[in-house]
């Protein structure tokens, strides 16, 4: 089975997991944005992002024979995904606060508003 999807350690192996390390980000990013659209707060995404750091784990368990059980690596995928889930959340809540009250605030940046004069 060693040589069923990949002949040598050559470009093959580096694509599927860049494709891995996206689909994990994407997925990140599209936890906070739901978090934030049914108006609940910023602890739900991290209680969510520390569930997508052991899936993040187990994929790379699973694909790449890395180590499951590693607490560097499972810190290291928490933080970024949080980052992520964070920028999606702070996005989709300021889009709703300008959006759904647009005579109270309007958007001084993407991730966040402020009082209309």
């Amino acid at each position: 089975m060693q040589g069923l999807f990949f002949e040598s350690d050559t470009g093959a192996r580096y694509v599927l997991r860049f494709i891995v390390l996206m689909i994990g980000l994407w997925t990140a990013w599209r936890t906070g944005r739901a978090v934030a659209e049914g108006w609940n707060e910023l602890p739900l995404v991290f209680a969510y992002t520390l569930l997508l750091g052991v899936m993040m784990r187990f994929l790379h368990f699973s694909l790449f024979q890395g180590p499951f059980l590693s607490i560097g690596y499972y810190v290291l995928d928490v933080v970024l995904l949080f980052i992520l889930a964070v920028i999606g959340f702070r996005m989709r809540r300021t889009g709703q606060m300008v959006d759904n009250y647009y005579w109270l605030y309007e958007r001084s940046s993407a991730f966040s508003w402020k009082k209309k004069n």
